[in-house]
């Protein structure tokens, strides 16, 4: 028996489970493209697969909807994949594993992937039922979202005619969004030269523990960043002892923040316990600062096999102190929407090659000149110290549209099923609304999703009753459509 088998709403549901089953992480989407494409086809239903592995399927408007707007049903089939260290998946072949607990559904030791799985899901329910009243629909999904929209980018107007978009990424039920920001990945790329040691006593620091989360929506939330942590901890040893950088590595996407960091260090076997003292020290005051939002941080030092190749002098110092001042966290909040972040960057990922230290992040903004003050910013530290700083998959911001039909529907139908309206937000995660803008002309957008918690983290959850609630919302707001 399926996992979620007698969960309701019972098809959409099934579907979820059945694209648990498929890897599906960016980059690695011709699996679950593929399928459905076939799942389209299956039900008679136009279905195109473009270059970019995007899946368009349309279906006519049911009875008395012949005269309605087109709507656009729109999510993403890629998800985020982070797993707790030390566990045995593989996301390039492996199912997740579903479980249930209380009223929310968990994969186990890994991302869930109901960011943006719960939209299709939803979307292939809509398609498959005989029982909902609707216009004609284009189901459009598309991939890579996770890592720079580039499916998004790819989508030609000559297969997409609606003018209502209706996006199903949101993840907090009770809750319009009309707005959010746009984006940026940058890459720093720091050369660095290597030399032979065969004295002293290497050491391996470790950050474990931290939450994490989405650089987006968990940007407000102030929580350890484990990259930063290690920059700030080797920092404060190079002020203090003399050592060599072997390497140091943290983080797996630019997206996420990341809640691993490793370095190794070599250090004179004279100052291996002074050297020791002053990470575990450090350690205290930087627990203490994060006690409130991030209780679970671990830092720990242990002596490590000794490595023959070690950074020079030069090259750890740039290394570190390019670590140390990278920009990461949040630039500037919104003065006029209490609560919202105006412009971030998150450095998710830190990687050490045989040549380079490269500093991976996601820059976002509603304000395109704060996003590009950010890069400059960015770009300036990288070059004084010797690098070079790359840029790629830039998104723009979906800004507020006052005169939105689509708005006023979902409001309507929110105070007719729930007593009140809808709370109408902006966010400062990033959803292809923007590109669809640009790409298609003049789209009424609105976006709205179920509970979702902890995204882009082995913690992910989703709300099964908000599942339920959000699919019979969007129902009732397609019946509303004439």
């Amino acid at each position: 028996m399926a996992v979620l088998d007698n969960l309701q709403p019972k098809l959409v549901f099934k579907y979820f489970e059945e694209i648990s089953q498929i890897p599906r992480g960016s980059g690695n989407e011709k699996g679950i493209s593929d399928y459905l494409l076939n799942f389209g086809k299956s039900l008679g239903l136009e279905s195109i697969q473009d270059e970019a592995l995007n899946i368009i399927i349309k279906k006519s408007a049911t009875k008395g909807y012949e005269n309605a707007p087109t709507v656009i049903l729109q999510g993403h089939m890629d998800m985020v994949c982070e797993k707790n260290k030390g566990t045995n998946h593989d996301f390039e072949k492996d199912p997740l594993k579903l479980r249930i607990v209380d009223d929310y559904i968990y994969a186990t030791d890994t991302t869930l992937g109901a960011d943006n799985g719960i939209a299709v899901a939803y979307a292939m329910a809509i398609l498959a039922s005989d029982d909902v009243m609707h216009p004609s629909l284009e189901v459009l999904i598309t991939t890579d979202e996770e890592t720079g929209m580039s499916g998004a980018m790819a989508v030609s107007p000559e297969h997409i005619h609606g003018k209502i978009l209706i996006n199903l990424d949101n993840e907090e039920e009770g809750y319009l969004l009309v707005s959010c920001a746009g984006g940026i990945r940058t890459k720093g790329k720091l050369p660095v030269i290597r030399e032979e040691r065969t004295n002293g006593k290497a050491m391996q620091i470790k950050i474990s523990g931290l939450k994490g989360g989405h650089s987006g929506m968990d940007i407000i939330k102030e929580r350890g960043n484990s990259n930063k942590i290690l920059g700030r901890i080797l920092k404060h040893l190079l002020n203090n002892v003399e050592y060599s950088l072997c390497e140091m590595n943290g983080g797996a996407k630019n997206n996420a923040i990341p809640r691993e960091a490793e370095a190794v260090i070599m250090v004179a076997d004279s100052d291996l316990v002074k050297a020791t003292e002053l990470v575990l020290e450090f350690a205290k005051l930087v627990k203490n600062e994060l006690k409130a939002q991030d209780a679970g941080l671990n830092i720990e030092v242990q002596e490590v096999a000794a490595v023959s190749k070690v950074f020079t002098k030069e090259s750890t110092e740039k290394a570190v102190n390019l670590l140390y001042l990278y920009p990461s966290g949040i630039n500037s909040k919104s003065t006029e929407i209490e609560g919202l972040v105006e412009s971030s960057t998150n450095l998710g990922v830190l990687t050490t090659t045989e040549g380079f230290v490269e500093y991976d992040s996601a820059v976002r903004s509603s304000v395109s000149s704060l996003k590009e003050e950010i890069v400059l910013r960015s770009k300036t530290i990288v070059n004084l110290l010797g690098g070079e700083l790359e840029c790629n998959s830039g998104y723009p911001a979906w800004e507020y549209n006052s005169n939105s039909k689509i708005r006023e529907i979902c409001q309507s139908v929110h105070k007719e099923m729930y007593g009140k309206e809808a709370e109408i937000v902006a966010i400062h995660a990033g959803v292809e609304c923007g590109l669809f803008n640009e790409k298609l002309g003049n789209l009424d957008m609105i976006s709205f999703g179920p509970n979702l918690y902890d995204v882009h983290t082995p913690e992910e959850h989703m709300s099964i009753s908000s599942v339920k609630n959000c699919y019979e919302y969007l129902v009732e707001i397609l019946k509303s459509i004439k």
